[in-house]
């Protein structure tokens, strides 16, 4: 899966462009994934959980709309979420955030 593969939703609707992978550093699993949204001169990053998703020729297809993901906070300018920012951002989509025993982060990009 390339960073040139589209994110759209389960109507079809186009979201954003595929960026980044980031894993479940407890058990390795893919958990959310890095989508640019935006016009091309304003595009930002948000994460967008990889619960329910499909897999198409050239595409990823996530359970959540459109809209909703257009209210995600940023993750920041590059591909990779700060790690000062993680709880924060993780517990706008799951709040039941935890880190790791030795506090290690919960995400790591892939």
């Amino acid at each position: 899966m390339g960073r040139t593969h589209d994110v759209v939703d389960a109507d079809g609707h186009d979201v954003g462009t595929l960026e980044a992978i980031h894993a479940d550093t407890g058990t390795h699993d893919p958990a959310m994934a890095a989508v640019r949204i935006g016009p091309p001169t304003r595009h930002r990053p948000v994460l967008v959980p990889l619960d329910g998703v499909g897999i198409g020729p050239g595409h990823v297809e996530v359970v959540h709309e459109k809209s909703p993901v257009k209210d995600r906070p940023s993750v920041g300018a590059g591909d990779a979420l700060p790690a000062e920012d993680e709880e924060a951002v993780l517990r706008h989509h799951r709040p039941a955030y935890r880190s790791g025993t030795a506090g290690e982060r919960q995400l790591a990009r892939r």
